[in-house]
């Protein structure tokens, strides 16, 4: 069975985050994630869909992506650019990218 509460922990620490952080960054308070953690409960899929966006990931993502297939360090730190980037900046990114492999 999928550990949920494992996966966030994951992606959390491979981001070198704080529950706090996490806590900050996705608007959840930091009382609600540690209790989901202390009483072992699966989060609200409304609750999933905030931190996958603040992960930068689709929710897809977050259930198929495991241990073997986790991001390196430099893909993190691409994608917490990314997550900066408004929709006309990754646009100009992504022409950028598309221009370097043709």
């Amino acid at each position: 069975m999928f550990d949920v509460l494992a996966r966030i922990k994951e992606l959390r620490e491979a981001r070198k985050w704080s529950v706090y952080k996490l806590a900050k960054l996705s608007g959840i308070p930091q009382s609600t994630i540690a209790t989901w953690y202390q009483k072992n409960l699966c989060p609200p899929i409304d609750k999933l869909e905030i931190l996958c966006d603040v992960f930068g990931i689709s929710l897809s993502e977050f259930f198929s992506m495991g241990p073997e297939k986790s991001l390196t360090s430099e893909q993190l730190f691409l994608l917490d650019k990314w997550n900066l980037l408004n929709p006309k900046e990754r646009s100009a990114v992504l022409n950028i990218i598309d221009t370097f492999l043709s």
